[in-house]
């Protein structure tokens, strides 16, 4: 008989937000399912980033609007921990809010409505979780696209930062910008997906950034994607 496969470790979650029922709710089902386990939950964005400090967690669910701290602030304090801090996936009652484009600004992986279906959220934290981006294409990049026009001036340390990469990577960042997923842009280069993986890698160290919508708003940021408004997502 072949050893049984080892059993991945538990994604350790934590939920921060100001209503208890909220925070009661998604732990709750979150608790549901056996490959999550909630490790604390926190009312506002200083008791979150000191719970995370504290426990550890994968993935952090935070409210992007609670009084004291706010789920941006507390998202900026957790990814200054760089790559050893927890991802944040950001929680809002609608989607086209500043608040959430500042959130991801500051460092959130993604964002879901607090309306989101259970099979919906499991998938998200399970994304984050293994270091993917949330990025919903008719959603995240509309957010970005429509508030990085109010930022259109790119700041000289951005520009400096983009000049860092080589014509294909800067290539594959515009195309992350757009939407396109590994193999979509393998095909598109005609290259393997373990090239287009090597590329995104070195895109992500060169710019300093966390993950692929860390990536898609600095391509709207810098200009080298320009915000469409007004064309489909």
């Amino acid at each position: 008989m072949s050893a049984a496969s080892p059993v991945a470790p538990a994604v350790r979650v934590v939920v921060a937000d100001d209503h208890l029922v909220v925070r009661t709710g998604f732990a709750e089902l979150l608790g549901t399912q056996p490959d999550f386990t909630v490790v604390g939950t926190a009312s506002d964005g200083a008791e979150a980033v000191r719970v995370c400090r504290e426990l550890s967690p994968d993935v952090v669910l935070m409210d992007v609007r609670m009084p004291g701290m706010d789920g941006i602030e507390a998202t900026r304090r957790l990814a200054a921990s760089g790559t050893a801090g927890p991802r944040v996936l950001i929680l809002t009652t609608f989607d086209l809010d500043e608040y959430v484009y500042d959130a991801l600004r500051a460092g959130a992986s993604g964002f879901l409505l607090k309306d989101v279906t259970a099979e919906r959220l499991f998938d998200a934290v399970r994304v984050i979780a293994a270091g993917g981006a949330l990025l919903a294409p008719t959603v995240t990049r509309r957010l970005i696209s429509e508030f990085a026009a109010l930022h259109p001036k790119p700041d000289a340390s951005s520009e400096a930062a983009l000049s860092a990469l080589t014509p294909r990577e800067t290539q594959v960042l515009r195309l992350i910008a757009e939407g396109l997923s590994n193999p979509e842009i393998a095909s598109r280069l005609t290259v393997t997906e373990e090239t287009v993986k090597t590329h995104v890698s070195r895109v992500l160290s060169k710019l300093g950034l966390r993950d692929r919508t860390q990536a898609v708003v600095a391509a709207y940021e810098t200009g080298l994607v320009g915000p469409r408004s007004h064309g489909r997502a």
